[in-house]
């Protein structure tokens, strides 16, 4: 708050802001932060093995706080920016920019790349670079998923900002900054093909690249605390209302139904892997769960405010099948066995995400409008699928994933094979052996042996 010395004390906020779409765009963007650290960090830390769990939490932290500063200096404005680079006529990037000026943060938010009829947004430029920053963070944390337990951490330090900045820049601007996707209609409502489907893709080609954990590792990786898991996977799923909620970047009609849609499919896809794990195995399986727990929240992520909650039931139904299959069926193929994707981020994500978008193309319902302006003026935004007579939306949903996925590949296989020049991306084997204690120099959870003389006796001692 500011003050005067005239007899107005008080610098009254600009028209355009909306106090209440700013203050549910910076809780939203809050959720979504919450998601990767501390609910993804968590959730890693817990399903790993034992000597993983620190590495793995920290290479969360370190990828939030490197994304966040390769944002602010580039990564924003090539995403959200005026466009750039154009090839055929076709515009892929938006000019590398800093977002760090008064105007930028203070100013009212606009995507001036956008399709046409976008209005500005009631809020300020901060509130919007924030929002769009933590989305941008969570993709690699995603990417991590395939490669714990064998990635050096320095080639991890190389990778994570420069993959955020010219492989998820291309795939954000192309869909959401008014690229030609975005121009040809193709739609994802809040990153089932531009987080959800990029992580899949990059995390399987990095695995592929990087190698295999060590044997014993893939022999013996069970979880070391699935309570601890379970918690990570709880702060996913609550923080997923930001994730989808804040998308419409107003506190709207829209809003509620994002979340609401959001809340049924999941619980939908976590339902249908449970049945499926007990009619296969006879017994629930918890780390299934969270699985079908993220296969759900990954599934309705493009379509959450574009399909109506008959459509979220089906859009849990279809994927969490799907997903489940793909990830215990078709990932015993001896081609998919080879490359050693530790969580399985294939399927969780790409697959998830793949048909999650597609799904978009099916069950778009033209009665669930998604108002972007308070005038009237600017009319709603709408999408029709398959279902309600437009069959061209899906053929629009399926080349946009086209482009996400051999764009993703080939980049992050460039992006790896570059940075294998300057150091190792794998780590050496006695630090795959040692894990936390070896990288790190600590072991976080010390294992606790019973002493006769009422002492407490840890592995560090007794060795």
């Amino acid at each position: 708050m500011f003050f005067l010395a005239d007899a107005n004390p008080y610098i009254p906020a600009p028209t355009w802001l909306n106090s209440g779409d700013t203050a549910w765009q910076l809780t939203a963007g809050t959720f979504v932060g919450l998601q990767s650290i501390p609910g993804l960090a968590i959730l890693y830390a817990g399903l790993v093995k034992k000597k993983w769990a620190l590495n793995s939490a920290v290479m969360c932290f370190y990828a939030f706080s490197s994304v966040l500063l390769a944002w602010v200096v580039l990564g924003y404005n090539m995403s959200f920016g005026n466009p750039w680079l154009s090839i055929a006529g076709q515009t892929f990037l938006g000019l590398p920019q800093f977002a760090l000026s008064p105007d930028a943060l203070i100013g009212q938010a606009n995507i001036p790349a956008a399709a046409a009829g976008f209005p500005p947004l009631r809020m300020p430029g901060a509130a919007m670079i924030f929002f769009q920053f933590v989305f941008a963070a969570i993709t690699p944390i995603l990417i991590a998923g395939s490669v714990l337990g064998r990635m050096n951490f320095k080639a991890w330090m190389i990778f994570v900002p420069v993959w955020s900045v010219f492989v998820y820049s291309v795939g954000a601007f192309s869909i959401w900054g008014g690229g030609f996707l975005a121009q040809m209609g193709a739609l994802d409502y809040s990153g089932g093909y531009v987080i959800h489907l990029a992580a899949g893709v990059s995390g399987f080609v990095a695995a592929a690249v990087v190698g295999a954990r060590s044997m014993q590792d893939r022999k013996d990786f069970e979880p070391n605390n699935l309570i601890m898991a379970f918690a990570g996977a709880g702060i996913l799923w609550l923080g997923w209302n930001g994730f989808n909620g804040g998308d419409p970047y107003m506190a709207n009609a829209d809003a509620g139904a994002a979340v609401l849609n959001t809340n049924v499919c999941t619980a939908t896809s976590l339902l249908v892997w449970l049945i499926l794990d007990m009619f296969v195995t006879k017994k629930p399986n918890a780390e299934s769960m969270i699985n079908g727990m993220i296969v759900g929240l990954v599934a309705i992520t493009p379509g959450a405010g574009y399909v109506n909650g008959f459509g979220a039931i089906a859009v849990g139904l279809i994927v969490g099948c799907v997903a489940w299959f793909s990830l215990n069926k078709i990932n015993e193929l001896p081609l998919l066995k080879r490359v050693d994707d530790t969580f399985g981020v294939l399927h969780t994500h790409g697959v998830a995400g793949l048909f999650g978008g597609l799904m978009v193309g099916v069950f778009s319902d033209p009665a669930m409008l998604e108002y972007l302006s308070s005038d009237k003026k600017t009319p709603p935004v709408s999408a029709a699928g398959l279902l309600y007579g437009n069959p061209k939306q899906l053929w629009l949903q399926f080349v946009a994933a086209a482009f996400i996925i051999i764009y993703d590949a080939i980049a992050t296989f460039v992006v790896l094979k570059l940075i294998s020049f300057i150091v190792p991306l794998r780590s050496s084997e006695s630090d795959m052996e040692g894990g936390d204690l070896a990288i790190h120099g600590v072991d976080p959870i010390p294992f606790v042996l019973p002493a006769t003389n009422g002492s407490r006796v840890t592995a560090e001692t007794r060795s």
